[in-house]
């Protein structure tokens, strides 16, 4: 799938695959689950679908290509789905609401999100954590 990011967006997923000894997709995969998880239950709340089409509003200039599990991007599907059903606003396609979220997601502090991707991985096996 293509997300679409800006320059700075896309240092910072760099940063934290480096940082997490692992590749951009695993990141975004996180990532899109840290968002997903919290947001996607509240997407018939109106309020809640604007704030995510907020992450729309300034350009991405860049674009990157990641793999996600389909389990995950199917995920995106309902969650496009919500969002057209709670605002009216259709997106047309599951890489778009990807870009929403994986934005959504940047935009919190990067310590934050270091932390967190820690914590998402606490109990992986080491053979894993080493790959």
């Amino acid at each position: 799938m293509t997300v679409r990011i800006t320059a700075a967006e896309r240092a910072l997923l760099r940063r934290l695959a480096q940082g997490h000894h692992s590749d951009v997709s695993e990141v975004v995969a996180d990532g899109l689950l840290d968002v997903l998880l919290d947001v996607l239950p509240t997407l018939h709340c109106p309020a809640d679908a604007h704030r995510l089409l907020a992450a729309l509003a300034t350009p991405a200039p860049c674009a990157l290509t990641v793999w996600l599990p389909t389990e995950l991007a199917d995920l995106l599907t309902i969650a496009t789905a919500r969002i057209a059903h709670s605002t009216g606003v259709r997106l047309g396609s599951s890489c778009i609401m990807l870009g929403a979220a994986v934005r959504l997601w940047l935009a919190q502090d990067p310590q934050r999100l270091a932390a967190n991707l820690i914590t998402m991985h606490a109990g992986r096996p080491a053979a894993l954590a080493a790959a």
